[in-house]
């Protein structure tokens, strides 16, 4: 198994109001050099259904989504072992520095996540941050139990 560091910084702003967290980026995102890159993963669709928007296809168009809805993205940690994209697949975890992170950004009003894997990481290491957290239905196409719509319907209840 080999070992990776997590390739981008955070996608945050001092107008970031919401904090999205994953797991670890896909292979297909180390590729493309943003978030939830993966042609199939229904996150910018998800995302954009909620806000009734367009779904941005580039990275300069998905930059402009999120700071338009004051919404920074990161992920839960900063290097592990895996063989793919799979977050079961990921060991030897080290998070990255969340609490950090809120500290110089500090208009975070809540956080979110977009996996199980990436809310027990941080529930694991971050509890004790004092900010409400939701869990978003995953937007990985490997969690078949929604379709799209139900999907959804969720990200709209939480969001």
């Amino acid at each position: 198994m080999q070992r990776y560091t997590h390739p981008f910084p955070p996608f945050i702003d001092e107008d970031s109001q919401l904090l999205i967290l994953g797991s670890f980026p896909s292979i297909k995102s180390f590729e493309e050099n943003f978030y939830y890159a993966h042609p199939k993963n229904q996150f910018w669709r998800l995302l954009s259904g909620v806000f009734d928007e367009k779904t941005p296809a580039t990275i300069e168009e998905k930059k402009a989504f999120l700071q338009k809805h004051h919404i920074a993205l990161w992920d839960v940690i900063s290097s592990c072992k895996r063989q793919n994209s799979l977050d079961s697949n990921l060991k030897d975890i080290q998070p990255n520095d969340i609490e950090k992170l809120l500290q110089e950004f500090p208009n975070i009003q809540k956080i979110y996540f977009t996996s199980k894997t990436a809310q027990k990481i941080y529930e694991k290491n971050f509890l004790h941050v004092k900010l409400p957290t939701s869990y978003l239905v995953s937007p990985s196409p490997a969690y078949a139990v929604m379709n799209f719509e139900q999907k959804l319907e969720k990200w709209k209840e939480v969001l």
